[in-house]
């Protein structure tokens, strides 16, 4: 993990997370390098949604350091709202706001814009995500679950973030739909340099997606490099999880 500073978007340093007394995160430590789209994998419940809610700010931490992009997190605040967007699990849409309304949130909250000039960002970025302009005045209830999670992605995106957190962003669609995702976030990091931590179970996406992998596992990182490595782990979660039956039918359907 070393490296200068410059070099990465988030540095974690022995975090101590815990509910009660059961501690989640065990003096993790983990680097996510500038530009890259890193996949953090684990067991159900193991701590990988708890990892990503507490760099934002959402759980607080009752040990170690974070930095995003240079710049200390205190436990308890989220930072500066422009340096992240962040698209969670089922999307999190305000059901009694339109799409327009929607993506607009975090302009309405964070800056001073004519409503015209939040139309035209709102169109945009959702142009930016491969809907349409007429879809803006749709509810979430109309939407179909990728037009969702593409929803959620433009309003991740409304305030044009150098990060951008993604928990399980291909869960609940069929395998057509989640390729076409991974496919569209692969391009949002080339076109905008975004970095992109990625949490998330889906084989396909931590194989046609990710630059690095990292696993959880007992409160730690076990392994982290591209995928290749990962495969080579002798760490005995590691091994289960990416030479189980299961992954290793869908590593051989992916050839």
């Amino acid at each position: 993990m070393e490296g200068t500073q410059e070099e990465f978007a988030i540095r974690v340093r022995d975090l101590v997370v815990g509910f009660g007394r059961q501690t989640v995160l065990d003096h993790l430590s983990l680097d996510v390098r500038r530009g890259e789209i890193l996949g953090l994998v684990g067991a159900s419940g193991g701590g990988k949604s708890v990892l990503m809610r507490t760099i934002i700010g959402l759980i607080p931490r009752q040990g170690g350091t974070i930095e995003v992009m240079g710049q200390p997190i205190g436990g308890r605040t989220l930072g500066a709202a422009t340096t992240w967007g962040i698209l969670f699990q089922q999307g999190a849409l305000f059901s009694s706001l339109t799409v327009r309304q929607n993506v607009q949130f975090p302009l309405r909250e964070n800056l001073v814009l004519s409503q015209e000039l939040m139309d035209e960002i709102a169109i945009a970025k959702l142009e930016m995500v491969g809907l349409r302009p007429q879809d803006a005045d749709k509810y979430p209830a109309e939407l179909s679950g990728g037009m969702t999670k593409r929803v959620a992605l433009a309003r991740a995106l409304a305030l044009d973030p150098p990060i951008l957190f993604l928990d399980e962003p291909t869960s609940g669609l069929d395998p057509i739909a989640a390729g076409d995702f991974d496919a569209l976030i692969r391009t949002l990091q080339k076109t905008l340099g975004l970095t992109v931590f990625m949490v998330t179970h889906d084989l396909a996406s931590l194989t046609t997606v990710c630059d690095r992998v990292a696993a959880l596992a007992d409160g730690k990182i076990v392994a982290i490099g591209p995928m290749r490595e990962l495969l080579q782990s002798e760490h005995p979660w590691v091994r289960a999880y990416f030479h189980g039956k299961r992954s290793q039918m869908l590593q051989h359907q992916m050839r």
